[in-house]
């Protein structure tokens, strides 16, 4: 059987899922009757809403007398643990880039790490139908980048191709002929892309994909390097040290046809499959045949950055929306995510009613808490932090720092600069992308970017378009400064009064409605000064027996500010929280009694 395994890499909302839906309808994978959902790929319900890639998936189709695998990842740097894996699965990968925007952080991202484990790429303009498309100057800007990736002659030397995948063509040229579809992409895969190397041996696998399954346990998908394997065989696990991790046996081993899962009775090395029965074997680890004692070499991975406390609701509302709330099952969930995400990292704190969980970025994160709502958890989290590590040689902190690539009409390029520059990001360049735009290119610490995309969009009335990628670390940079207001707070628990909400308006912006329920020390609104301010929200207005219609006039309230997880994350300072559960998401301050936020503020201080 002829095989070809490539991946589709490009940045976030540069067309990979719809390009997959196209190959996957062109290749007859699909009943000419069947009915098929958009963007078939993205599988999981956050994905279809925020039109990202969050887990890879992998698809295959017939072309020819050839089975193509092909792997679709995600583009956010947030999930570039999916990624590495990924591309030391595959022989081949496709470098989508958006014919208008050109590369941007994460194409530079995937690329990166694709020419690093010695991919060709094949280089395809996606999107040459906008208005707006400049595919000429986009392939000059992909050749600088091969260039400064250190791309060797054989990878700068990459075959192209232009199209658009929303209409379902690819042609050798952006003005070519598009009644061929995309069988020039196709025929193109099967000429550039070797076949899988195989090695000689028994069975042996790298673990790439893990996820859980309610019926068959724990699916590890990875690319069989050597051998082949049937269903009920014995097989060991090998960590990156070469340590034994478990024994055990294969019950079922999947391959993918078309976005489907069949079983199949035997595989053979060189082919993408998903196997089930063991409980302990994770991602990067080695999966055998019980001779083998020396693991496959598995890519390392990028350190987690930011880290939050996942911490059990203790508010006077716990337990009344959710019905997962207790420690055991947010620690249980967490392990569980952990075990299928190697970005995660989840360590429980010394006073074991909270979990310590790391990752790649906030996005990362808020997807994390996102889902867990969803599935009926109530907790309180607390504001994102970047990890730190000392340098050895030094002694001294060193902090995150990330790339940011900001595009913004030119009229707003100033406001821009002078807030990246409040939070210590240095320019690396400033020039012209056409259209009166410009790209600002920052080396920022990424904890001064924390919360910083909802207050870019309002300085730029919602132009600018902002990409981030991990840099690397360097020196601490000193203090960025936070928020500038502080907050009203709830003095007493029931339900809030607009009459109340009416008197306090000249105090500041309200984060909560009429009717809805507020407890002591809970974040009502935003206070216009910077103290925070205990107020009493539930006061109704005194009755009388004298009616006027000035006075019995309806209450009009401004609408409040509207809170976002994301938004909440980013507001909430160190001596806050942000209280999540599936119907509600509330900010509280981290000690209820205003006694105890005294004393915790006077330890602080001492302290200090």
């Amino acid at each position: 059987m002829n095989l070809r395994n490539v991946a589709i890499i490009a940045h976030v909302d540069h067309g990979k899922t719809t390009l997959v839906d196209r190959l996957l309808q062109q290749s007859g994978t699909y009943r000419e009757n069947q009915r098929v959902v958009e963007r078939a790929m993205d599988s999981n319900e956050l994905e279809r809403e925020r039109g990202i890639t969050i887990l890879a998936k992998a698809a295959s189709v017939h072309w020819k007398d050839t089975r193509i695998n092909i792997v679709d990842t995600p583009g956010h740097a947030d999930f570039g643990g999916e990624v590495e894996r990924i591309l030391n699965m595959v022989d081949g990968a496709l470098v989508l880039v958006d014919a208008a925007e050109g590369p941007l952080p994460q194409t530079k991202f995937v690329v990166s790490k694709a020419l690093k484990v010695g991919l060709k790429p094949i280089v395809v303009i996606n999107k040459v139908d906008r208005p707006d498309a400049r595919p000429t100057e986009v392939i000059n800007e992909v050749f600088d980048l091969f260039a400064a990736l250190d791309a060797s002659d054989e990878q700068l030397d990459f075959p192209i191709l232009y199209g658009s995948a929303k209409q379902g063509w690819m042609a050798e040229s952006p003005d070519g002929l598009h009644d061929a579809g995309m069988q020039p992409l196709f025929d193109l895969i099967l000429r550039h892309v070797a076949p899988p190397q195989v090695e000689q041996g028994p069975f042996r696998m790298i673990g790439t994909i893990l996820e859980a399954n309610p019926y068959l346990g724990r699916i590890i998908t990875g690319r069989i390097t050597s051998g082949s394997i049937k269903p009920n065989q014995a097989v060991k696990v090998l960590g990156a040290d070469g340590k034994l991790i478990e024994n055990g046996r294969i019950t079922k081993i999947l391959a993918f046809r078309g976005i489907e899962r069949t079983p199949l009775d035997e595989a053979e090395a060189g082919d993408i499959v998903a196997i089930a029965g063991l409980t302990k074997g994770t991602v990067a680890d080695t999966f055998c045949d019980p001779s083998v004692d020396t693991p496959l070499v598995a890519q390392p991975i990028d350190p987690p950055t930011v880290s939050m406390s996942f911490i059990v609701n203790n508010s006077p509302l716990a337990g009344t929306e959710g019905d997962k709330v207790t420690s055991r099952m947010i620690r249980d969930r967490l392990l569980r995510e952990a075990e299928g995400n190697v970005a995660l990292r989840v360590v429980e704190a010394s006073d074991k009613d909270s979990m310590e969980v790391s990752g790649r970025g906030e996005l990362q994160l808020a997807i994390l808490i996102e889902t867990m709502r969803r599935e009926g958890f109530e907790l309180s989290v607390s504001r994102p932090r970047v990890v730190l590590k000392k340098d050895e040689a030094t002694g001294a902190w060193q902090e995150p720092i990330e790339e940011v690539v900001i595009d913004v009409d030119e009229e707003h390029s100033g406001v821009v600069v002078q807030k990246m520059s409040e939070r210590k990001a240095e320019m690396i360049e400033m020039r012209p992308s056409g259209g009166n735009r410009q790209r600002l290119v920052f080396y920022a610490p990424t904890r001064g970017l924390i919360g910083y995309q909802g207050e870019l969009l309002t300085d730029t009335r919602g132009t600018a378009i902002m990409n981030r990628l991990f840099h690397g670390y360097a020196p601490y940079k000193g203090d960025i400064q936070g928020r500038r207001n502080g907050v009203l707070i709830s003095n007493d628990q029931g339900e809030a009064v607009a009459y109340a909400m009416f008197k306090l308006e000249d105090r500041g912006p309200m984060m909560i409605e009429p009717g809805w329920k507020v407890y002591k020390g809970m974040i009502v609104g935003e206070h216009t000064r910077d103290n925070d301010l205990e107020i009493n929200i539930l006061k109704g207005k005194q009755l009388t027996n004298i009616r006027t219609t000035s006075k019995d006039e309806a209450v009009r309230l401004t609408p409040p500010i509207r809170m976002t997880l994301e938004k909440a994350l980013a507001y909430i300072e160190d001596d806050e929280l942000v209280e999540v559960t599936p119907k509600s998401i509330r900010l509280r301050k981290k000690f209820l009694d205003a006694n105890d936020r005294k004393r915790a503020e006077k330890a602080k201080e001492a302290v200090a």
